[in-house]
């Protein structure tokens, strides 16, 4: 099995330096010199489908745009590009939610995945009408993915739950494709929920012996639920020609953060309710120092921003070798982003990629060639010949 790749849009605005969003973050820290227009999103989501990304995630959250609303309308400016549509089962009703999935992969031609997220902030699920705690948000989660996923077989759906209730649901036309459904999580709540309904289990970018431990729980209530699990990991990365190169980035990144910055921006995070976002945490205990968390492994992104926190720093072949590590736990698809989002993607898809398909662990999803496969260009690499002597008077 090859290896999967997306990208990510920045509808929260991108830069130069790190954006600030999610988790806790004051929504006025995120934005960047890049504001989140279509044209911009479009360069980023064709230079993705150009390089061999499959698809791209899209945010959700008050620091961003609208995914649903962002995301349909990138489809036209596309061809392939599949779009990770991130949402919150508890602000639409199952069987809207399962309608609108319906409705996107007839329009898009089958372009949609789900990444469903319950919230892990009870402030901001307040101000979006929703009152429930953090487990019952996952209970919520639960009922919801059933109803969906029945409308989905097609069946007329009579549902009576502790936070959900339908009366003869059904829909007049099905997806087609159904859309994979992608879910994190790491919390006691989080995990059976993410066992009985997701396609792909979602965690960041921890050091290879978390990810190892917490896959493992995964396996091990999977197979007690009689299913398999496809698994992806979400990073930041950081690819450049050289080790130096790409090290200077990352404190070049790490520079632009100011102090005050970041001590707010933690002040945030400690009060996030997500097992998640507490384990990011724990890898650099708002420090500065000692941000190398594991070999290539960089924890300065979670200073200032919440979420996904960690990047792979390095060299191609090293940041590869680290690609490759993941897969060998049982990672098959990769949810990469970088400042900026649209010259990383070029770093990462002309540098890395290649690499990676020369190991045969990847291939364009077009079955093009490679983005550096070697093209005859007339004098490339020809030494120019000596100027002529200037005449002087």
């Amino acid at each position: 099995m090859t290896l999967t790749f997306h990208w990510f849009l920045p509808t929260n605005g991108d830069s130069r330096d790190i954006v600030g969003g999610g988790h806790g973050v004051p929504t006025g820290a995120a934005g960047g010199a890049r504001p989140a227009s279509v044209a911009y999103l479009g360069q980023i989501a064709r230079t993705a489908e150009q390089l061999g990304f499959v698809g791209a995630l899209t945010p959700t959250g008050a620091w961003c745009e609208d995914a649903w609303l962002s995301t349909a309308m990138l489809t036209e400016v596309t061809e392939r590009l599949k779009f990770l549509v991130a949402f919150r089962p508890g602000l639409l009703a199952p069987t809207l939610a399962a309608q609108m999935a319906s409705t996107f992969q007839r329009l898009s031609r089958g372009r949609l995945l789900l990444n469903v997220v319950t919230g892990g902030e009870s402030q901001e699920q307040r101000a979006y009408g929703d009152f429930l705690d953090k487990d019952s948000r996952y209970a919520r989660a639960d009922e919801f993915l059933h109803v969906v996923r029945a409308l989905w077989r097609g069946e007329t759906v009579d549902h009576t739950g502790t936070h959900l209730r339908v009366e003869q649901a059904r829909l007049h036309r099905l997806p087609d494709p159904v859309p994979p459904v992608y879910f994190g999580g790491s919390s006691a709540a989080a995990l059976p929920v993410a066992v009985r309904h997701s396609d792909v289990y979602l965690t960041w970018g921890e050091p290879p012996t978390q990810v190892a431990d917490k896959l493992d729980r995964v396996r091990a209530l999977a197979a007690d639920a009689g299913r398999e699990l496809r698994f992806g990991i979400r990073l930041h990365v950081i690819a450049r020609d050289t080790s130096d190169e790409a090290w200077a980035q990352a404190r070049r990144l790490l520079n632009g953060v100011d102090e005050a910055d970041i001590r707010a921006v933690q002040d945030g995070l400690r009060r996030s309710e997500s097992e998640g976002q507490r384990r990011m945490l724990d890898l650099h205990g708002g420090s500065r120092d000692s941000l190398e968390v594991s070999p290539n492994l960089w924890a300065g992104v979670g200073l200032v921003r919440g979420g996904a926190g960690t990047a792979l720093v390095g060299s191609h072949r090293e940041i590869a070798d680290r690609i490759a590590e993941y897969h060998a736990l049982g990672i098959d698809e990769f949810i990469l982003s970088g400042y900026p989002h649209l010259e990383e993607a070029y770093w990462f898809g002309e540098g890395v990629l290649p690499i990676l398909r020369d190991r045969g662990l990847w291939r364009h999803p077009d079955g093009q060639p490679g983005p550096t496969d070697r093209v005859d260009i007339p004098f490339a690499g020809v030494p120019r010949p000596a100027a002529a002597p200037v005449a002087t008077r």
